[in-house]
């Protein structure tokens, strides 16, 4: 870990200085009061989010305290960007856990790494979790010495030369002014034809997956066997007083982002799960129709959450918490690891941390039509049902389908295209067409774009 006693103290006075401004309002007015909350919380989000990142990336990833302050915490949402540098951070490689100091009254945001499980945060006022004390730091696992797709043998990729210098391209300004390509691996024929990585990443080094964790919900949902025209199975919702109209809501409409469910943004912030250390059943359960199932298309991470939080409830717990390390170990994906709140909710919208290797994996797996090895693992016609788009859809050239997004000839691709895509230029490009699979892995800032549709037509003009 990289030993930086200046820059340290030069943080940690900077934040106490930080803590004493709000302590002086306090006294002064109602609106003082509230200013003083609204900062302290703030505070307390741009730690957890700190923390959480921090904890991820040097347990799960192997990456340097260094290299994450300089990429991963850059270029984030405005409110948090100013805060994130003032906070000291403190590692226990002991218990492999990671705090983040943000208020003189409150105790520190604390993240803590699981096996298999990656970092989970403590609640905002609580960093009592308890410890596991390892014999030894966690170390990111090295290649999988099986062949390819299985593991990491025998992959030589030969690209010819157009081909490489367009994969070398997205690693400029040319598909994105102001983005950060980390790392780009393109399947043919289920071949890698062509990889490369930014300086600090490589095939086995993770980095979150934002929203492409919804499309890997959707696949869990299809490995579950539960049928998502049935109405979904939230005990939040259930009550002796009366029947709750959001239990009408299938399974079906939340993989299509068209539950009717309100939330206080677009849907695609929920900031208090994430980085607070909220759980899912607390806030994602919270929230009432603001109109019909079935009619609005809203994008939103709550919907995913909730249709994992149903499965959890009709799968039980133990099903439950072995239905992601069920589809990961299948298809060779040892890399991966999906994320859960304190309680145990896994945060499916977005918590999942991978490498390009293992979602490449993923992409050609649905291009198999959820056949794997000779052996059928997803229901038939499972991936037909993700990529067909039903009900309301965007307000936008894609199309939706259920957890995934779909392209084609409006965006200079071949009609039956679909992608996975997150936050901070994370992609999973599939064109069964031309049997091709696209990855392109980001840490682009925001306000930053990457053209992956350009980008994969490009490649196949190459071809």
């Amino acid at each position: 870990m990289p030993h930086r006693p200046t820059t340290d103290r030069l943080h940690l006075f900077l934040s106490l200085l930080l803590l004493t401004i709000p302590a002086t309002a306090v006294a002064q007015s109602p609106e003082s009061v509230r200013q003083t909350d609204r900062g302290t919380y703030a505070r307390a989000i741009a730690a957890g989010y700190k923390a959480v990142f921090m904890c991820d990336g040097v347990f799960v990833a192997g990456r340097s305290e260094r290299q994450i302050d300089t990429l991963e915490l850059q270029g984030i949402y405005p409110e948090y960007e100013k805060i994130v540098p003032l906070l000291p951070v403190r590692f226990d490689r002991r218990t492999a856990s990671v705090t983040v100091p943000f208020d003189a009254e409150l105790p520190p945001r604390r993240a803590t790494w699981r096996r298999g499980a990656g970092c989970t945060l403590a609640p905002i006022g609580d960093n009592s979790m308890p410890a596991v004390t390892h014999a030894a730091p966690p170390a990111p696992l090295g290649g999988d010495p099986r062949p390819w797709p299985m593991g990491d043998a025998g992959i030589a990729p030969r690209p010819d030369e157009a081909v490489a210098r367009i994969v070398d391209r997205a690693f400029g300004a040319e598909y994105g002014r102001g983005s950060e390509t980390v790392g780009v691996v393109v399947v043919k024929d289920g071949r890698i034809v062509a990889e490369r990585y930014r300086e600090g990443f490589g095939p086995y080094t993770a980095n979150r997956t934002w929203s492409v964790a919804k499309s890997i919900a959707g696949t869990l949902v299809g490995l579950s066997g539960v049928d998502p025209r049935r109405p979904v199975d939230i005990p939040e919702w259930r009550s002796p007083y009366g029947a709750d109209p959001r239990a009408r809501i299938t399974l079906d409409q939340l993989l299509r982002m068209a539950s009717g469910l309100h939330s206080d943004t677009a849907g695609n912030r929920t900031d208090a799960i994430y980085f607070g250390g909220t759980t899912v059943t607390e806030q994602a359960t919270s929230w009432p129709l603001s109109s019909r199932p079935g009619e609005r298309f809203r994008y939103a991470n709550n919907d995913i959450m909730l249709a994992i939080r149903s499965l959890r409830a009709s799968l039980g717990e133990a099903r439950y918490r072995a239905l992601p390390e069920r589809l990961f170990a299948t298809l060779g994906m040892r890399h991966t690891v999906a994320g859960t709140d304190w309680q145990g909710n896994y945060i499916l919208s977005s918590d999942v941390y991978t490498t390009a290797r293992d979602l490449a994996r993923l992409g050609q797996f649905w291009l198999q039509d959820g056949v794997w090895q000779g052996r059928r693992v997803l229901p038939a016609g499972w991936i037909r049902y993700m990529t067909t788009p039903a009900g309301p859809q965007p307000d936008r050239s894609e199309g939706y389908g259920a957890s995934i997004w779909l392209f084609g000839a409006r965006q200079g691709l071949p009609d039956g295209s679909f992608s996975a895509q997150g936050n901070r230029g994370q992609y999973v490009m599939v064109i069964p067409a031309h049997r091709l699979v696209v990855v392109r892995r980001g840490e682009d800032p925001a306000g930053a774009r990457f053209d992956v549709a350009k980008f994969t037509a490009d490649l196949l003009a190459a071809r």
